[in-house]
Order: structure tokens, then C-alpha cells, then sequence
């Protein structure tokens, strides 16, 4: 998929989320953007006659709203035309910062009986906070996940114009799904990825037939199995700094639990400690959010200290900290 087809999908999705208008056009432009708006068109029509063909191949069982299931079809479309899916049954994971979570039923040809399939909303992207702090760094990588060198793609991306957002968004996209490819082949206990790109990403499904796997936020352990998933959660960690990356957002919300196993996920801000001037700070926050769910179970352990020893680990300076409380998770 291009970045036109990408640029394409953003403006399917004008319709369901609230973007703002373009301010860099010239005035000609924009008049004739308003006419064509305004304008009943055969595009429209097509577009109607498109959506009702795809809903009728996909006949998922999932019962949407009118929006999301527009929203479901133009970002699932391809990859149920692909082969990866038959249907949508349920929604696992809903509300979240930047997407929600779908438990399929896979294609006949799959290995697995289901796939989940995350599917992002770009309003939220674009209204993260301070998200330059997790921008430090990063290349930005296009709907393949190659960096983008286009001059007036770049150009577009520092302007913030409709087709830079949609850029951006497809960046966040490719740095998690990318993420997912590196840290599953190191052996971290992540969904593994299946393909990404139309705005979703397809991962293994964590959960049984009826139900997918909660978070651990979700689960009470007992003293032993709380050190044992505990130590778990460090080892992943250490994968993670042994590869290059730090989660960025990881918490008890973000951790599935499965069968007396755990699973990280949700990848979109992770970071590169090498390049990334707060790494460390976020990286501690990390530490602290998982030792205040393991302390709630009954652990003890000393965040700081232990965020210190991970780090020092795997090569890395420590820079001067600020206390990472101070580094709210709904603001960075």
C-alpha cells in the first residue's frame, strides 16, 4: 500500500472523526474542495454502493454502530479481500488511548482460529500530548515501513497539513507493528504480528473462544504466581533493552494475562534508548507502574533501584532524573 492509498483512507475516515481543515491550500483550491464537498456526486454513490458490497461479504456477527462499522470496513476490507479473516465477532478492547481491539474468526487458511485486529483512530493520535517526547529520535516510516525521505512528504509532516497528519498517523502505526516483528523474533512475550497497513494492524488473538485474556490489572494472583509473573515481566524487559527498545507505556493495563502466562502489548510510544533524551525517565515509569500492581499483590520491591539495575544492564548511562511520578501517563 502508498502513501496515496494511505492519504485516500484519511479522507474515508474525515467522515467518521473530527479532522480539521486544511490551512495551507490556496484559496482556489479550497473553494473548488468546498464545491466538490457540497456537490452530490456518482463518487458518493459508488462509495455507497462499494460499502454495502463489502458489509455484505463481510456479514460479521459483530454488531456495529452505522460509524464504526464504516470505520470497521474501510480499515479491515483489504485484509478480509486478502484472505487473513471471515469475520469480525466481538469487540475485546474498546476505549483505549488510540485504538480498539477485535477478536476474528481467521480464514480457513490460517493457521490459527483467530486473529485480533487493532484498529486505530486517528483523532486520538492527533490529541496525544507531548507526544515529541516519544518523537525523539524516530525515523518517520511510511505505510512499508521504510523511512520517508520525500522532501515534500517531510515538508508536509512539519506543516501539520491533512496529508502530514496522515503520515504521522501511519508512522505510529509502522513503529508498533515494526516493534511487534523485532521483539517477537527476539523472543519477548508479545502477540505476534501478522501484517499491518489500511490503518490496523493483525496479531495473534490472546484469549479463549468466548473471551479474550484480561489485564493483569484485571487479575488477583496469589504471593507465588505474583513472583513468578513478576520475574517474567523483568525478563521481557530485559529483552526489550537488550534490542534497542523501551515499552514506554507498560503498566498492568497494558499486560495480558493468559493461562498463568503474560503477554506485553500496545507498542505505539515505544522508545529507542540511544536516541531518545528521556528514555530513562520513561523507561523508570515503566518500572514504577509494574511494581505498584506487583506490591498491590503482595511483592515488594524497590522501582528505582531496580529501574537503575536494568538499565546499567544492558550498557546504558544514567542520565539526571526527575522522579517519575512526575511524568503523568495521560499527559506524555
Amino acid at each position: 500500500m502508498s502513501i496515496k492509498h494511505n492519504l485516500d483512507l484519511f479522507e474515508q475516515l474525515e467522515d467518521i472523526e473530527d479532522i480539521p481543515p486544511i490551512r495551507n491550500v490556496p484559496g482556489r483550491q479550497r473553494r473548488f474542495q468546498s464545491q466538490q464537498k457540497n456537490k452530490p456526486s456518482l463518487r458518493t454513490k459508488d462509495s455507497l454502493s462499494e460499502l454495502a458490497e463489502v458489509e455484505n461479504a463481510l456479514n460479521f456477527t459483530y454488531s456495529a454502530s452505522k460509524h464504526e462499522k464504516e470505520w470497521l470496513i474501510s480499515s479491515l476490507k483489504e485484509f478480509h479481500q486478502q484472505g487473513w479473516f471471515d469475520d469480525i465477532l466481538r469487540l475485546i478492547k474498546g476505549g483505549g488511548k488510540e485504538a480498539s481491539v477485535y477478536q476474528c474468526l481467521a480464514d480457513d487458511n490460517q493457521t490459527k482460529k483467530y486473529i485480533a485486529a487493532k484498529v486505530y483512530r486517528p483523532r486520538k493520535f492527533r490529541q496525544l500530548r507531548n507526544d515529541s517526547l516519544y518523537r525523539q529520535g524516530r525515523l518517520y516510516l511510511d505505510d512499508e515501513g521504510h523511512e520517508i525521505r520525500d522532501d515534500r512528504a517531510l515538508h508536509a509532516i512539519a506543516k501539520r497539513t491533512r496529508f502530514g497528519i496522515s503520515l504521522m498517523h501511519t508512522s505510529w502505526i509502522e513503529h508498533e507493528f515494526q516493534a511487534m516483528k523485532l521483539l517477537h523474533k527476539a523472543g519477548a512475550a508479545v502477540p505476534e504480528p501478522y501484517a499491518s497497513g489500511n490503518n490496523a494492524i493483525l496479531m495473534a488473538y490472546i484469549g479463549w473462544d468466548d473471551m479474550a485474556a484480561p489485564t493483569l490489572n484485571e487479575v488477583k494472583l496469589s504471593s507465588q504466581e505474583a513472583k513468578k509473573l513478576f520475574e517474567r515481566v523483568i525478563e521481557n524487559v530485559r529483552i526489550l533493552l537488550a534490542n534497542g527498545r523501551v515499552h514506554g507505556d507498560l503498566s498492568a493495563y497494558n499486560i495480558l494475562y493468559f493461562e498463568g502466562d503474560i503477554y506485553l502489548i500496545d507498542f505505539p510510544q515505544v522508545l529507542d534508548p540511544q536516541v531518545n533524551q528521556v528514555a530513562y525517565s520513561i523507561f523508570c515509569r515503566d518500572i514504577l507502574r509494574v511494581c505498584e500492581y506487583f506490591q498491590s499483590q503482595g511483592l515488594n520491591c524497590n522501582e528505582l533501584a531496580l529501574a537503575e539495575d536494568l538499565w546499567q544492564e544492558s550498557g546504558l548511562s544514567i542520565p539526571p532524573l526527575s522522579d517519575p511520578r512526575f511524568i503523568d501517563l495521560e499527559t506524555a
